[in-house]
């Protein structure tokens, strides 16, 4: 019984620590940012739904792809297709927390994609990203790994 209890106590906490390791980056049960595809927003300038079949495991997460091509382009180049702030929302980064956002949400400003919580949050976003962006760069590294 004890070491059943052991075991099961063992499989807890490496199943926290292994969760809370990989908090850098906004994953659903679909993968890192909802399933979609971040080479897609680059390449056709719109959110494509990744496939299952076409996935790379890269900083903690999986990231799913619409085609080969762009599962290629990703894992030569992941730092230029990936996400601000892991995907997460970068107004709420702004403001000093992590929130989960929408693909639909989203913009491209200087060849960085970003994402927002919604549409609703991406207008506010879009009337001073420069400001949103230099804060929330402030705020990432002291929040990127927390839950």
């Amino acid at each position: 019984m004890k070491r059943k209890l052991i075991s099961i106590l063992t499989v807890c906490i490496i199943s926290v620590t292994a969760h809370a390791q990989s908090s850098e980056v906004f994953k659903t049960a679909d993968g890192a940012i909802g399933g979609y595809d971040p080479v897609s927003y680059f390449k056709g300038g719109m959110p494509a739904k990744g496939k299952d079949d076409l996935k790379y495991t890269w900083n903690g997460a999986d990231w799913h792809f619409s085609s080969q091509n762009n599962l290629d382009s990703f894992m030569t180049n992941p730092d230029r297709f990936a996400p601000a702030f892991g995907g997460y929302c970068a107004y709420g980064m702004a403001a000093g927390h992590k929130a989960p956002t929408d693909p639909e949400a989203w913009t491209i400003v200087d060849g960085k994609l970003y994402f927002n919580y919604n549409k609703q949050v991406l207008g506010m976003w879009r009337k001073d990203q420069p400001g949103y962006i230099n804060k929330a760069n402030k705020n990432w590294p002291a929040i990127k790994d927390k839950q």
